[in-house]
């Protein structure tokens, strides 16, 4: 499964769909109960399923996997996480339709370039259910609704601090791969508990500096955090997209070596450094063209808008200015009072339709009357440049950067409240 599932899939795929109380009443003689969570319960074949899907994916390195018990508890633990997210976001009123669903498993199939035929023969190859599957996909595009609901209702990025942060840090610029391994502890952690905390992640940091485990095993077998069982990936970063404390070490590091214990807001953690690279190149190609539109609607055919827009090119290509005549006839209320000029686009700004005719055009050149999903259009092309958009993509990258900052903590201090209020008694091991 790992090598062509989407990280954030392979994260999620461990989760089972929740049984409904009728099931879970029917099946308990039957099947045991591993935890409760609020007034839900985690079965034992849930939890069963769920490590056999985590030990397929690592069947080829079986000995990155921590002893059972330990997976178990991690892979309890993330079931609990995803029960309680998916209830707030029914409670929220967030439901994902069969269309959206669909989309999903399409762009699954897509990323890993397979048709969704070939991914379900995939998964019963290595005895997955794709109906499984799809319910977790769902539970997943469910959980990142809930949290784009919830930072867009928290997170708000000013242009003051995005002067700012570009003021004082360097935006842009090389980029880093890295793997991050976190040891937790509790909200007002003892003395005593710091020290354990400190303790337990100096140890592990020492079994990998001596070679006894790779960065990766160790993140599964001892991380406590939501990516432990993917290695501790956190995947591509710019420098200026982590905290400063990290990324001013990370600067004087080379790959494969770890950054020193840290205490973060939820605990102790350690960094590697896995890969660098420079970031790509911000120049993009432009185009610039004027349009014109004519709508179709229940009270325009298309044979009737396509006869209309057929009159007006005849109109333009007998000499008359295509500006007025886009201010006189076109249905298009975003570009009709400035004459159809539409400004200066990447392909395909405006839709795949208008992108794929202007690419064919010369600059001066009139298109021939193509449909869109909202009519029939008509664009001549009146420019073409090859644009450096470093300013503004620094602008937008610390836009990002700041908006995701803030977003991660948000919705990190949202999970541990959520985990602390709810009721959660485990009978592992009972």
């Amino acid at each position: 499964m790992k090598p062509y599932l989407p990280l954030f899939l392979a994260a999620l795929f461990v989760a089972s769909p929740a049984p409904s109380h009728a099931q879970a009443a029917s099946s308990q003689s039957l099947d045991g109960i591993v935890a409760i969570v609020d007034e839900d319960v985690i079965l034992r074949s849930e939890l069963d399923r769920a490590v056999a899907n985590i030990t397929a994916q690592y069947a080829s390195q079986p000995g990155q996997l921590p002893p059972r018990e330990i997976l178990e508890k991690q892979v309890l633990e993330r079931l609990v996480m995803v029960r309680l997210q998916v209830a707030r976001a029914a409670d929220s009123g967030i439901r994902i339709s069969d269309a959206e669903l669909q989309q999903a498993m399409n762009s699954v199939a897509n990323q890993n370039r397979m048709t969704l035929d070939q991914l379900r023969a995939r998964l019963a190859s290595e005895g997955l259910s794709f109906d499984e599957f799809r319910e977790n996909l769902r539970d997943e595009v469910t959980i990142q609704r809930l949290r784009q609901r919830y930072i867009q209702a928290k997170v708000q990025v000013s242009e003051a601090e995005i002067d700012q942060l570009i003021a004082t840090q360097q935006i842009g610029g090389p980029e880093m791969r890295l793997a991050n391994l976190q040891i937790n502890l509790p909200e007002g952690a003892t003395p005593d508990e710091i020290a354990r905390g400190r303790e337990k992640i100096e140890q592990i940091k020492g079994l990998i500096e001596r070679g006894e485990t790779t960065f990766n095993a160790a993140a599964i077998r001892y991380s406590q955090a939501q990516n432990a069982l993917d290695g501790g990936e956190l995947g591509w970063r710019s420098y200026d997209s982590i905290p400063p404390l990290f990324a001013n070490v990370l600067r004087a590091m080379k790959p494969g070596q770890i950054t020193d214990p840290v205490r973060g807001p939820s605990g102790f953690q350690i960094v590697q450094l896995e890969e660098v690279r420079e970031a790509s190149a911000q120049k993009v190609t432009q185009y610039r063209a004027s349009d014109i539109m004519i709508r179709t609607s229940d009270l325009v055919s298309a044979e009737v808008a396509r006869q209309k827009i057929q009159a007006l090119r005849d109109r333009i290509a007998g000499g008359e200015d295509f500006a007025k005549v886009a201010k006189e006839a076109s249905d298009d209320t975003l570009t009709r009072n400035a004459g159809g000029d539409m400004g200066w686009f990447q392909a395909d700004q405006w839709g795949t339709a208008i992108g794929a005719q202007v690419q064919q055009l010369a600059d001066g050149g009139l298109s021939p009357i193509f449909q869109s999903d909202v009519g029939f259009h008509l664009i001549k092309r009146t420019g073409m440049r090859e644009q450096d958009v470093t300013e503004d993509n620094r602008r937008n990258k610390a836009r990002e950067i700041i908006g995701n900052r803030k977003a991660d903590e948000e919705f990190e201090r949202f999970l541990r409240q959520m985990r602390a209020e709810a009721y959660f008694e485990s009978r592992l091991g009972a």
